[in-house]
């Protein structure tokens, strides 16, 4: 560890002097800085920067290397630190970078396959199509005639992202010490997210999987595909998957002169989402446009599944219902949902919360229709619920990051139109099914029919429990004893519950 001290300590001063150069101090809050540290910043301050926080700090995270690049991804994602326009530039930051030699990348395949290049690829573009921290992408066609693009890890990877994360920790640590003002932006729990993303990003076969489960979730629908992946050419630091023919999706121009509705594509986009969030629970978090192309047939293709998120059945109630109390504007509603997940401690007010609610609302609902957005009326809840006591949701802000995506994408492609708009028959029919008089029906009779499926267990332990106290394998209190009765008489209480459960059902299905 000491030997360590003097790289990190020449690597901290790199990143101070980076940070000082593009004046990216602000978008962490820090307004003014000591007097020496001021007029440092000022010698070093580079001519022509942006002017947002967020921009600044995002060229300079860009500038500090791959590992810093991630950091600023999972930056983006916690507006409830950073805030709205920090996370919204940071959501912009390109994860770009020189791509590795030819060599390295056939090395790659033949160690990971165990054959040679020409035996698994008939054709191999030398030249990648994409090259970014983790990996880069190269076109090739197969012996049996099929395109396909391949997805190769950066030789070393491994190790220089380690070595990143380890130095963040250090920092993390270092801040939380010594800075009380930044600890609110809770750095050590931000450098095991990021180590986390990472981690998982460096086996290819897990992002594989990935896009599998996304490819059958979406299996036959004619408005969104997924590529299909490519087993028997598929390790951990390779992935192989079908060839798309597309133009991104923010190529307004091209899109239009191919024939497409820029309008039609938006609502392709937002059904597209609101079922992998509602109807799958299992939904693309990384759907800038770089990964979202628009077919010859008009169908959206998704690429790169290195970012996944998951949402649980209860949450996507959950959200469904804190959604439906803010576009109805019933305050007290989202308070009491809140409260009801478990996400807002019990101790707090729910008058209280409902009144924050109502503050974040509604500027935004007040909105013309196509000005409105909901990934900003989620972040805007995430910074205000500090003060509630609301504990982080990984699962909610991944959601209004990628969100915030779509709908840049969308304005990008028609400013006139809300998204949302357009997926709200959807939305509706939705809600319906989940939260309709009959679905709460069919719900309780669920919960019926799985507590009578307990029941025989309960029956029996309640048999064996008499037959060990009869038989003195259990020594209870004689008061005890005294109300259990004599020998090894049953309790009537599992019959009670049977009938009851049953007379309960028959209500249910025919009143």
């Amino acid at each position: 560890m000491v030997f360590r001290l003097p790289g990190r300590l020449f690597r901290l001063a790199k990143i101070a002097r980076t940070l000082l150069a593009h004046d990216a101090f602000e978008a962490f809050g820090i307004e003014t800085l000591s007097p020496l540290a001021a007029r440092i910043g000022r010698r070093l301050r580079k001519s022509g920067l942006p002017a947002r926080p967020g921009q600044r700090l995002a060229l300079a995270l860009g500038e500090l290397g791959p590992g810093f690049v991630k950091l600023g991804q999972v930056l983006s994602t916690r507006a409830d630190l950073v805030g709205e326009a920090v996370a919204t530039d940071l959501s912009e930051l390109q994860d770009r970078l020189a791509p590795f030699d030819f060599a390295r990348a056939r090395e790659t395949i033949e160690r990971e396959l165990g054959r040679p290049l020409g035996e698994i690829y008939a054709a191999f573009e030398e030249t990648p199509v994409a090259a970014a921290s983790i990996a880069q992408v190269h076109f090739a066609r197969t012996p049996e005639g099929e395109d396909v693009a391949v997805k190769i890890l950066r030789p070393g990877v491994e190790a220089a992202f380690a070595r990143d994360v380890d130095l963040l920790g250090w920092i993390a640590d270092l801040v939380e010490r010594f800075a009380p003002s930044m600890r609110r932006l809770k750095p050590r729990a931000i450098v095991a997210t990021l180590a986390e993303t990472v981690r998982l990003e460096m086996d290819l076969r897990l992002e594989a999987s990935a896009c599998a489960e996304l490819a059958k979730n979406f299996e036959g629908d004619p408005e969104f595909r997924v590529p299909r992946v490519d087993w028997t050419r598929t390790a951990k630091r390779t992935l192989c998957t079908q060839r798309i023919d597309g133009i991104p999706v923010d190529e307004r121009e091209k899109l239009i002169a191919a024939g497409h509705d820029p309008q039609e594509i938006v609502a392709r986009a937002a059904r597209a989402f609101f079922r992998q969030v509602f109807r799958d629970g299992f939904f693309h978090a990384d759907m800038h446009p770089g990964n979202i192309f628009v077919a010859p047939d008009g169908a959206l293709v998704a690429v790169d599944f290195g970012i996944m998120g998951r949402i649980d059945p209860t949450t996507r109630l959950l959200l469904a219902d804190m959604l439906a109390g803010f576009l109805s504007q019933d305050y007290k509603k989202v308070a009491e949902v809140h409260f009801r997940a478990g996400f807002v401690p019990s101790s707090q007010n729910v008058g209280a919360f409902a009144q924050a609610a109502r503050a974040i609302a509604e500027p935004i609902l007040g909105l013309p229709l196509e000005q409105i957005s909901l990934a900003r009326l989620l972040a805007q809840l995430f910074e205000v619920t500090e003060q509630f006591q609301m504990e982080t949701q990984p699962q909610l802000l991944l959601l209004q990051k990628s969100m915030l995506v779509c709908e840049g994408v969308g304005r990008k492609l028609d400013p006139a139109i809300n998204m949302w708009s357009l997926a709200r028959p959807l939305i509706e029919e939705w809600m319906t099914a989940h939260r309709g008089p009959l679905a709460r029906g069919l719900e309780g009779a669920e919960m019926l029919f799985a507590r009578l499926e307990e029941l025989p267990a309960l029956i029996a332990n309640v048999d064996r429990a008499a037959a060990l106290i009869a038989d003195g394998g259990v020594r209870l209190h004689p008061d005890t004893l005294a109300a259990f009765g004599a020998g090894r008489r049953v309790s009537p209480w599992p019959w009670i519950l049977i009938g009851a459960a049953g007379a309960s059902i028959l209500y249910i299905l025919f009143k």
